[in-house]
């Protein structure tokens, strides 16, 4: 059998100092953004689980601490519910003067949720929107302790182009798929984006291309669904180009610490170095799509989202 040499999160901060040092990860309650958590907690961070479900989130944090020299605490945030965004961040503004990392993992694929009570489709919602609100919220945080944003992508963005007449998917017929990879590709714009208006705060922001793992966000695809997708086998086997989630975790743990990124923003990464832009030789999988960095499609989600998220006159 072929030794699986792809590094995992404890591998990349295995050398890493990062007591005094604070992180919130959103969707730390499973898959990578509790493997991320873990990971910077290990190496002495500070480290914020935002989850929706903060019994599950308690539960787990209990579990994972024993050994670190970190912390890990439990906050509660839902990303689709603006106003939970808004909650938790005032809680956070309160807590901390500075927050040095503040990792975008949360997100949701197919689900049985289609809009959010706002009648916004619930992956544009959480995915980004609530993410976006976020970021601008915990801004002077970041801004003080001159911070990073890691904004967890898919390959799941290459060859979309966002409705801008239809964000929100209001009109459009329900496309889960669909739905999803403009999500994603708005998680690569916005980090495009946010890391030109904010470099001169001290706050770089980057995009990770984490590669395909089994996690909760695939608990409603069906079978067939993952072998149309490639992620299992005919016969049932599981694809060896997929990576567990230690594994997964990695380059989003890479893009918080790695030293050789310091101030460096509007990068996409993958595999714990620089993506690479996709063309008819690459594997589904990796790679960016070069369309992702169109500077005026950027801009014009970031108004747009000013819009959705009521900030309408920000100069953020």
């Amino acid at each position: 059998m072929i030794e699986d040499r792809r590094p995992t999160a404890e591998d990349v901060v295995a050398h890493h100092d990062l007591r005094g040092k604070t992180a919130v990860v959103t969707g730390a309650g499973s898959g990578l953004g509790s493997e991320t958590a873990r990971a910077l907690a290990s190496a002495g961070a500070a480290v914020v689980m935002a989850v929706r479900d903060v019994e599950r989130g308690e539960a787990l944090a209990a579990e994972m601490r024993a050994g670190l020299s970190g912390t890990l605490d439990v906050l509660a945030l839902d990303l689709a519910d603006l106003s939970s965004v808004r909650k938790a961040a005032a809680v956070l503004n309160d807590r901390f003067a500075a927050i040095d990392m503040l990792v975008a993992n949360a997100g949701v694929s197919k689900t049985p949720e289609q809009f959010t009570p706002a009648g916004i489709d619930v992956r544009f919602a959480t995915n980004h929107l609530g993410h976006f609100l976020l970021a601008h919220l915990l801004l002077d945080r970041l801004t003080a302790a001159r911070g990073r944003i890691v904004v967890l992508s898919s390959a799941g963005h290459k060859g979309r182009t966002l409705d801008f007449d239809d964000l929100g998917w209001r009109r459009r017929e329900r496309n889960d798929g669909l739905a999803y990879g403009e999500s994603k590709a708005a998680n690569i714009l916005f980090a495009t984006e946010a890391s030109r208006r904010w470099a001169g705060r001290g706050v770089t922001v980057n995009a990770v291309l984490p590669g395909s793992v089994f996690t909760g966000l695939q608990r409603y695809h069906s079978e067939d669904l993952k072998r149309q997708i490639g992620f299992i086998r005919e016969d049932g086997s599981v694809n060896p180009v997929m990576k567990s989630v230690a594994q997964g975790a990695a380059t989003s743990v890479w893009a918080a610490v790695a030293p050789e990124l310091a101030g460096r923003g509007g990068l996409i990464l993958e595999d714990c170095g620089l993506a690479t832009a996709a063309d008819e030789t690459t594997h589904p999988w990796s790679g960016y799509d070069p369309a992702m960095l169109d500077e005026a499609q950027a801009a014009r989600l970031w108004e747009a989202s000013l819009e959705m998220v009521g900030m309408v006159g920000s100069d953020a």
